[in-house]
């Protein structure tokens, strides 16, 4: 089984990709491979620029990762109660070549923040919105106030009762 993990920041202290990295790893036998949406940095998408170069190769390369998995876990950074600025355009570009972006692939959709609330309005807003582009939504998971739940140098949820609650969804949607 394939997994395809990624936090939705363009931040090289992705607190999401920590997230999405400790996720991924709690599947059993699974290859994992980590994205760094700063490897699918491109302009900014507008309608104009893409008659003027046409589908982005970053774009077709982030689809190829997607259908490579048979299993996506994304983390979503919550920037303004929105997504952040480099996923939005990120599946800008992607979406005008393939509408089902996440390509009916079963996705565990996370997100965290530093604030008690976990990203909360940004992971309602995806649970709603992208499984009109593909996402096979199979459980959602909030964690809040990382810094006090999440140990970085182990790289995994410090909160016993969320790191359980964590595994358990996994057991049991997947």
């Amino acid at each position: 089984m394939k997994i395809i993990a990624f936090g939705g920041s363009n931040s090289k202290h992705s607190i999401n990709k920590h997230f999405a990295t400790y996720a991924a790893s709690l599947f059993e036998n699974a290859d994992v491979e980590v994205l760094d949406l700063n490897d699918f940095a491109m302009p900014l998408f507008s309608v104009d620029l893409e008659k003027e170069i046409g589908q982005h190769e970053l774009a077709k390369a982030f689809l190829a990762k997607i259908q490579s998995a048979d299993i996506l876990v994304v983390s979503l950074a919550e920037n303004n109660a929105n997504y952040s600025a480099a996923f939005k355009n990120l599946f800008d570009w992607s979406s005008r070549i393939i509408k089902d972006v996440f390509q009916l692939k079963p996705m565990l959709l996370l997100a965290t923040s530093p604030g008690a609330r976990g990203g909360a309005s940004v992971l309602e807003i995806a649970n709603n919105a992208l499984p009109r582009y593909g996402a096979q939504i199979k459980a959602t998971f909030s964690l809040p106030t990382f810094g006090a739940n999440f140990n970085l140098e182990e790289n995994k949820i410090s909160n016993k009762e969320l790191d359980k609650e964590l595994k358990d969804i996994i057991k049991t949607c997947f």
